[in-house]
């Protein structure tokens, strides 16, 4: 079967399947955000903790946001009421910067049938969905995950990528400009610069995926190109591979990202505007 990557709020709106909503709202330095989802959610949707639940956690070395244990994903994901033959879809109020964090880590765990609202909280609120603040506890879920189903490089791979690496970070970190959380600023040498926000439109939506697709073909993608993509610490790189997807080109991801990458002394960073 294959699953869409998107839903529309009307869709979801409509659907009569069962589905396992989940916010995923979350901010680069926090705070966490389970306040905005107690003022205002999805109807049903379960709040779910990008640092504690959708990340292990290590030394600096590792990387901010190392995979999760595939045991401590199907834990979570039984907290958030998942059964097997579940439909889910997961959301943010950041253009699904955030929530697709968790899209991927269900897609890498062998779970197929999620999909990013698109649009987010705001798309469903603009086409007239109601919000409840209640803190939804759901029956405990019964789904079995395993590890493996998307492609992963490490920080060897990402040294010697033999096709396209993107850097999703905002172009100021990627030129070294500015760096507000990692310890170096600059890039991985012979990344190109491909920031997460230019996949999306004034609304906060995807583009189009033609749009995406020259998008990316511009960046020297191409089928049969090697893809992987980074970020700062793995979240919104997740964001690139679903915008890659939405093109019809499969990306690896490199977990550790820049956070790993610059806490390696023996690492080379480059700077600038070019790879």
């Amino acid at each position: 079967m294959t699953v869409s990557i998107l839903i529309q709020a009307p869709e979801l709106m409509s659907s009569t399947e069962r589905l396992v909503l989940l916010d995923v709202r979350w901010k680069l330095g926090g705070p966490p955000g389970r306040e905005e989802y107690l003022a205002g959610h999805l109807p049903d949707a379960v709040f779910v903790g990008l640092d504690t639940e959708l990340a292990a956690h290590g030394e600096p070395q590792d990387g901010r946001h190392p995979l999760p244990s595939i045991e401590s994903l199907q834990a979570a994901a039984r907290r958030w009421g998942i059964r097997e033959g579940d439909s889910v879809v997961a959301y943010d109020d950041s253009g699904n910067l955030a929530a697709a964090r968790l899209w991927w880590l269900l897609r890498w765990a062998g779970f197929d049938d999620v999909r990013l609202l698109d649009g987010g909280l705001t798309a469903w609120v603009a086409a007239g969905g109601s919000l409840e603040t209640d803190d939804v506890v759901p029956e405990p879920g019964d789904v079995t995950l395993d590890g493996g189903h998307q492609a992963t490089i490490d920080i060897d791979d990402a040294a010697a990528y033999p096709g396209v690496l993107l850097d999703a970070r905002a172009a100021e970190r990627y030129a070294g400009e500015v760096e507000p959380i990692d310890p170096k600023a600059g890039h991985i040498p012979g990344a190109v610069s491909a920031p997460t926000t230019d996949n999306l439109d004034a609304d906060g939506r995807f583009r189009p995926a033609a749009e995406l697709r020259r998008r990316f073909e511009a960046l020297g993608i191409r089928d049969g190109v090697d893809v992987a993509a980074y970020c700062g610490s793995g979240v919104t790189a997740a964001h690139e591979v679903a915008a890659l997807a939405i093109a019809g080109l499969d990306a690896g991801l490199y977990p550790g990202s820049w956070s790993q990458w610059s806490n390696h002394d023996d690492r080379p960073v480059a700077t600038g505007s070019t790879p």
